[in-house]
């Protein structure tokens, strides 16, 4: 365990893993999610609007337009400023939603120079993850396979269906580089708060960044349907302090064996 108190540990991951009838999001650990969800309520801002000024106008005309106030009713068949009026109005609308969508989109896509590659791999039905920065001396790097810890193996505290026996230990305040692929089938790498959910496809490299603010336990799930078992290949994600990440990598690295 690298975090220095299990405690804050398991509280921690109360607030990353999904709850029984959540409706929401869960706590955001990264800018981009803190992005997502500001634009997900500015979208709901819009949608209340439009779907009040919709009820008012359909309220008006049945209120104005019926059979008593309107016995006679009145032919027409043009009117140049209502259709300038629904033609322009909803063009401003979705202006004002593309903009911030934009930004977000952009910002998913910008790549900052890493600090930190972590490669990815998905097989049926599991994980394998490679940190491709670190060698030993005859160039052996670290990496480890991911699986998912049985109900009967569970400890006090433990998540059903989501605790594996390796996690990937990642850094705080760090630019880190995910390069996701598949050794099988498709699979794809999720972690809810991360805002990161990346298809690993067999034969193709797919690249996502990742920039971690909080320390926590970060659970996720294989988003693809890969086969039989998959819903039995969780994603555990630990963020540390820089200085434990340091010394678990070192450990590591004085853990592998030397070939010569």
């Amino acid at each position: 365990m690298i975090l220095k108190n299990k405690i804050l540990n398991i509280l921690n991951a109360f607030c990353d893993t999904p709850e029984s009838f959540q409706f929401g999001h869960q706590d955001p650990a990264t800018c981009i999610v803190d992005g997502m969800i500001n634009f997900h309520g500015f979208l709901v801002f819009i949608l209340l609007i439009i779907g009040f000024m919709v009820c008012w106008m359909l309220y008006f005309i049945l209120k104005s337009f019926n059979t008593n106030i309107n016995p006679i009713s009145q032919k027409f068949t043009h009117s140049s400023t209502i259709e300038i009026l629904w033609t322009i109005l909803p063009a401003i609308v979705l202006l004002i939603i593309a903009y911030p969508s934009f930004v977000l989109l952009y910002s998913l896509d910008d790549f900052i120079d890493p600090s930190i590659t972590l490669k990815i791999i998905g097989h049926q039905w599991y994980w394998s993850y490679e940190y491709s920065d670190f060698f030993y001396t005859d160039l052996n790097s670290i990496n480890f396979d991911s699986y998912m810890i049985t109900t009967n193996d569970l400890t006090v505290g433990s998540f059903r269906l989501l605790e594996v026996d390796n996690r990937v230990i990642l850094p705080l305040n760090t630019h880190i580089r995910l390069l996701i692929t598949a050794a099988d089938v498709l699979h794809s790498w999720a972690v809810p708060s991360f805002g990161i959910k990346v298809d690993a496809c067999p034969g193709r490299l797919s690249q996502a960044s990742l920039f971690i603010k909080r320390e926590g336990v970060f659970y996720g799930q294989c988003s693809e349907i890969c086969g039989a078992n998959h819903g039995f290949m969780p994603i555990v994600v630990e963020a540390v302090a820089l200085d434990d990440y340091v010394s678990w990598i070192s450990n590591k690295l004085e853990s592998i064996p030397s070939n010569g």
